[in-house]
């Protein structure tokens, strides 16, 4: 018999239709069944000797909240027995209810030893007891990146791994492979709350580094180091793998899926393995040939999940966040049709707007690294960018000067949205910055920086202080310093620290309603709860 091995999870949802994910332990038809006759059920697709399914439901109304089902050729097996938590729902909000959603990053998911977690409460689990006890939901959870740690894994995964092979031998105590990466995704969603609330609220992903590996894709040098080690192939395949089939799949619409060759050709194989394997290399030799980003409509706002980290050039002296390509969609996808949303929300894994000192050390830094000192300082601006990941928007200084024409250029005249917002993680603390143009260069939108992490992570005393020093007068006169040395060019805006910085694991929640914006940041308290941290109006109707 069948039997539910991870999942479910509620992933793409619209108006009439959405997606549950699962992985099972043999193949079967996995079908979700809803009271009201919504549904959808197919076969299950094999890659590495692992069984998933990305079911298709339909037949779903606006404006309904419908309990759902999972059964596993014709036995049931979500809810689980003598679960405590309430059923698992398909919430399909009507246009003119607005838009709650919730975003952070960075969720190292090692469970707590001895009933002390080291990292402090998880604010999923926390979420997850709120909405469970009949509390505020959101309509949508965006996780920006870090979904799992394959470089960071905790001292259970530790002792799982030295029990298939030898520690000794690199990669050591981090992932080497596929199977090991589906350890990392055990450990993650089987946690009994974020499990129940993945199920239940929908959920859009994109990586970030450690997804991977630390500070991936830093720099040319960087991956020519990585890529001479003999265990980094398997490593990045495995990695690219393994997200495309937990992560990416539930990020489309059944459209596009269904037009998805690679999707197609995984189905219909007995085993996806090969297909899936040669889609990743040829992803990694040429990273133009896939788009990881996304864009996602709900009524009045549109999300553009934007990859940071595979789709960047890094030739140093043409270096891009962005390719050409993967730019180009970016442009288009925000000025299309611009009169059909209020709201824009650019998700992007690292911050466009950082504390300043950190900005101008990072463009300083790219400047030596393409040699405006000369060779001496080049090689010490490689080191230095590894060791303090300077790595961000403002590593790529014509990348972070484009996205700030494409936001004004979005912002500005008939059909400007409300607000434009970039939603960003990383740096493990939270804050609201507010760009501005030169006079008559600005859109007329509310523009804003917000970011929020960790998740379930920390950050050291000395880096809290370095942040709160980084927003300081006399760290932009430093910054200054640094960047007329690397003779950089001033940046087209700048920036004003509107709320923050905030430390603990935490989440932000923005609520959407016509052209109105409000924001609020909980941190996760040790008695399992959220308490609010900041509570703002961005814009008004």
């Amino acid at each position: 018999m069948a039997g539910l091995r991870l999942g479910p999870l509620l992933r793409y949802t619209d108006g009439s239709s959405a997606t549950v994910w699962v992985e099972t332990s043999r193949p079967c038809t996995a079908e979700v069944r809803c009271p009201d006759g919504a549904g959808g059920s197919t076969r299950t697709f094999q890659v590495a000797g692992h069984h998933y399914a990305l079911v298709p439901v339909t037949g779903l109304a606006p404006g309904t909240s419908t309990p759902y089902e999972v059964i596993l050729d014709g036995t049931r097996v979500w809810p689980l027995p003598d679960s405590r938590f309430p059923a698992s729902v398909i919430r399909v909000p009507a246009e003119d209810d607005g838009l709650r959603v919730t975003f952070g990053s960075c969720r190292w998911a090692a469970p707590p030893a001895d009933g002390q977690d080291p990292v402090g409460p998880d604010a999923l689990d926390s979420l997850a007891a709120r909405v469970a006890a009949g509390g505020e939901r959101p309509d949508v959870l965006l996780l920006l990146g870090d979904q799992v740690y394959a470089d960071e894994t905790s001292t259970a995964t530790h002792h799982w791994l030295a029990a298939r092979r030898d520690l000794s031998e690199p990669p050591g105590a981090e992932v080497a492979d596929y199977e090991e990466y589906t350890r990392l995704y055990y450990e993650s969603w089987l946690d009994p709350e974020v499990r129940w609330l993945l199920s239940t609220v929908p959920s859009c992903m994109i990586f970030d580094d450690h997804d991977v590996i630390d500070d991936w894709n830093t720099s040319a040098a960087w991956l020519a180091d990585v890529r001479a080690t003999p265990w980094w192939q398997e490593r990045l395949l495995s990695g690219l793998m393994s997200y495309w089939v937990h992560q990416h799949l539930g990020n489309l619409s059944p459209a596009e899926l269904a037009a998805d060759p690679l999707y197609t050709a995984v189905r219909e194989s007995p085993d996806g393995t090969d297909e899936l394997r040669a889609f990743a290399a040829k992803a990694d030799t040429d990273p133009a040939s896939v788009r990881w980003s996304y864009r996602r409509d709900f009524g009045r706002v549109r999300l553009l999940m934007v990859d940071t980290r595979a789709a960047r050039v890094l030739d140093e002296h043409d270096r891009a966040m962005l390719d050409p390509g993967e730019a180009e969609w970016l442009r288009e996808q925000a000025l299309a049709d611009r009169e059909s949303y209020d709201h824009l929300l650019v998700g992007t894994s690292l911050p466009w707007l950082l504390p300043h000192l950190i900005h101008d050390l990072e463009t300083w830094d790219a400047a030596l690294c393409r040699g405006e000192r000369g060779a001496r300082w080049a090689g010490f601006g490689e080191r230095l960018r590894r060791a303090a990941d300077l790595e961000h928007w403002a590593a790529f200084p014509a990348s972070f000067a484009e996205l700030a024409g494409l936001i004004a250029r979005t912002g500005s005249g008939p059909g400007a949205p409300a607000s434009i917002c970039v939603l960003s993680g990383d740096v493990h603390h939270a804050y609201v910055a507010e760009p501005a143009w030169p006079a008559g260069t600005g859109p007329a939108s509310r523009v804003l920086q917000l970011t929020c992490s960790p998740v379930h992570n920390s950050v050291p005393p000395t880096i809290r202080v370095g942040f709160r020093f980084g927003w300081s007068a006399l760290a932009r006169f430093l910054g200054r310093r640094f960047t007329r040395h690397g003779r950089s060019a001033q940046p087209p805006v700048t920036w004003r620290k509107r709320g923050g910085p905030w430390f603990g694991n935490q989440l932000m929640t923005l609520t959407l309603h016509g052209r109105s914006a409000r924001l609020r940041l909980e941190r996760a308290r040790r008695n399992g709860t959220l308490e609010t941290v900041e509570e703002s109006t961005l814009t008004t109707p």
